[in-house]
């Protein structure tokens, strides 16, 4: 099917008038590229710049330390004697059964990686019988927390919820390198 406009004259003087500029646009390229190939030949006719020689490589020699004295001490090992630990104990001294499930066998979470007097409770959230703490960590983040939430880098676990702050249950190595639970709390702060 043709269009109408086809028929008539206009499109035809139309068709006419595009295939005459097209004609001319190719009718203006140039086919001489003489000045384009005496330019390239002049830049292959340039002398190369000079290449700095490579630096020389000297072999890698290998070098086993010696102290140069006999019974000299290894600086790899403590220099003090450790008490000797009493049988039985050892990293897990102290350790119930219910701290090691939370120690070892946990995913962290996020708020565990500050320390516990960096993060700020900035105030409470409520839901009927559910409570929970808003608390906002060193970078400005705002998390909530509830009962049974982690907190600090001391297996923190929240205990209660009050309005004004949170307490928790830390376990912790004492001097002896035994594992005991310390209580902790979060006061609400200030800065709101």
């Amino acid at each position: 099917m043709t269009s109408p406009r086809l028929k008539t004259g206009a499109g035809v003087k139309l068709t006419l008038s595009l295939s005459l500029a097209c004609l001319l646009l190719g009718g203006c390229v140039s086919r001489d590229m003489s000045d384009l190939e005496s330019y390239a030949q002049e830049v292959l006719a340039r002398p190369g710049g000079r290449i700095e020689p490579l630096p020389e490589i000297r072999p890698y020699e290998a070098y086993a330390y010696q102290s140069g004295e006999e019974g000299a001490r290894n600086p790899f090992k403590l220099f003090y004697k450790k008490d000797p630990e009493p049988e039985g104990e050892g990293d897990d001294a102290g350790l119930t059964e219910a701290m090691a499930r939370e120690i070892h066998h946990r995913n962290r979470e996020e708020l565990e990686q500050f320390e516990l007097d960096s993060l700020d409770m900035v105030g409470t959230l409520e839901d009927g019988d559910d409570l929970w703490a808003i608390v906002r960590d060193p970078d400005g983040v705002v998390h909530r927390v509830a009962v049974g939430n982690y907190m600090g880098r001391n297996i923190g676990k929240i205990t209660n919820i009050y309005e004004d702050h949170i307490e928790l249950r830390e376990i912790i190595k004492d001097s002896q390198g035994r594992w005991q639970e310390r209580e902790a709390a979060i006061a609400l702060s200030d800065e709101g």
